[in-house]
């Protein structure tokens, strides 16, 4: 008998009857975050797909991880505990009492790509720590809060800062990090991969093929695919297609005509644009811009009496 094919942990919560959605945004590239309220239940997460950084806000002492063989008498947990629960790493959860948690959720290959741009390391070095409870440090407190803040009033651009800033911190040194043990073998050298960002971030304006790149780093167009999905987590393509997106986010948040941006983001057309960019981030570049001012939009004073 086939084995059923895995699951996000958002939908174990979404298929379990006393959890309740509170709100969701999404952040782009299958990133996504959102508030949970749950209580009454026993519930497993076998084996899911992606990693997830969780918080407790409100409530938690009523929720304690049960399953056997942690090594650890179950602990329970607390408001403003911090739990992460790595990509293919079960748990079992017991919990007794309503509670409200957020939950950050990131694609391996996503988190993999921002490790190995932002350290230039191989992607395959990146460790991530079972960590079931652990006190929130203030890196990550204060975007944990504000994520969801972002999440009750809708503010993508919050929110993808506060994103940011905890995959900055989860990538960085810290108890949720196990060590990176022996050297990968197989992949691109780091020179080559800086080759490769380098000249697809001079090139965005136009078309970047398989085999420029594949020339660049003097491998067959096939050794580069494989070789570059081991060292970045993600494919050539869709690597180029997120520093394509970025741009675009820059300069739709500038004000530059959407037609302009298209060109100047190696785009066929603006509707080609509205087409990637939503599939991207979950918005278009309008409401993205929209949101973008409405954000930044100064207070209005409060009038006297």
């Amino acid at each position: 008998m086939p084995r059923p094919p895995l699951q996000p942990v958002s939908a174990y919560l979404a298929a379990a009857p006393h959890a309740r959605m509170l709100g969701r945004l999404d952040l782009g590239f299958g990133r996504a975050a959102t508030i949970w309220r749950n209580r009454d239940a026993h519930i497993r997460y076998e084996a899911p797909l992606g990693h997830v950084l969780s918080f407790y806000l409100r409530g938690g002492g009523g929720t304690r991880r049960v399953d056997p063989g942690v090594g650890r008498q179950p602990v329970r947990g607390w408001q403003g505990a911090f739990c992460l629960m790595p990509q293919g790493q079960s748990s079992e959860w017991e919990i007794t009492e309503s509670f409200d948690f957020i939950h950050l959720y990131l694609p391996d290959d996503e988190l993999r790509r921002s490790f190995a741009e932002t350290f230039d390391r191989d992607a395959r070095q990146l460790q991530l720590a079972d960590l079931p409870y652990a006190a929130t440090p203030p890196a990550l407190t204060a975007p944990f809060l504000a994520l969801a803040q972002a999440i009750r009033d809708g503010v993508g651009l919050l929110g993808e800062t506060a994103m940011l800033d905890l995959t900055a911190a989860l990538l960085g040194p810290g108890p949720w990090r196990l060590p990176e043990g022996r050297g990968v073998t197989g992949g691109l050298a780091p020179h080559k991969l800086r080759l490769i960002a380098d000249y697809a971030e001079a090139h965005l304006d136009g078309q970047i093929r398989l085999r420029d790149l594949a020339e660049l780093a003097d491998l067959s167009e096939f050794h580069l695919q494989r070789s570059f999905r081991a060292s970045c987590g993600v494919s050539p393509h869709r690597f180029v297609l997120h520093r394509r997106i970025t741009r675009a986010r820059a300069l739709i948040a500038a004000g530059m005509p959407l037609a302009q941006v298209a060109a100047a983001c190696g785009f066929d057309s603006q509707s080609h644009l509205t087409r990637g960019f939503r599939a991207a981030t979950g918005t278009t570049p309008g409401q993205y811009r929209i949101r973008h001012r409405a954000a930044l939009a100064p207070l209005s004073p409060v009038p006297r009496s």
